[in-house]
């Protein structure tokens, strides 16, 4: 991905370095859908978030109707922040790794300009949500029929 640089001189929407471009679902971003904080385009992976903005997002997605839990993973497919136990997590993150980083390789060989950006899985039991960035992978489990 490319980045752009720091306000001063950047232009309409330039983002501090290291922040994502690639924007969270609606229902992901933070109340009032504004992006917090000032002057970061993504609360989840912007290190310009404190930690608490971090767990208050996740907490808030968690408290959804039919949420059976998260998973944050980092680069390389290891869970560090969950709501479910710990093999659950392990076998979710690992799986879902390897599966968007296929399907986000399919995605550029379609179009080297294009991103993966979402990744969602419907089965009859449950709905698998994935919000890729760079550096990390954000999963939500839910069940579809609440």
């Amino acid at each position: 991905q490319r980045r752009r640089g720091h306000g001063n001189g950047g232009g309409r929407g330039a983002e501090p370095r290291g922040c994502s471009r690639a924007r969270p679902p609606r229902g992901l971003l933070p109340p009032g859908g504004a992006a917090v904080p000032a002057g970061c385009c993504d609360v989840l992976w912007c290190p310009l978030s404190s930690q608490a903005e971090v767990e208050e997002t996740l907490k808030r997605i968690q408290a959804h109707k039919g949420v059976i839990g998260t998973v944050v993973i980092n680069a390389e497919g290891i869970p560090i922040r969950t709501t479910l136990d710990n093999s659950t997590s392990v076998q979710y993150a690992g799986l879902l790794h390897q599966l968007t980083m296929k399907a986000r390789s399919i995605v550029r060989d379609i179009d080297p300009q294009n991103d993966l950006t979402f990744l969602r899985i419907r089965s009859k039991k449950h709905e698998i949500m994935v919000a890729p960035d760079k550096d990390y992978l954000l999963i939500v489990i839910q069940n579809p029929s609440e």
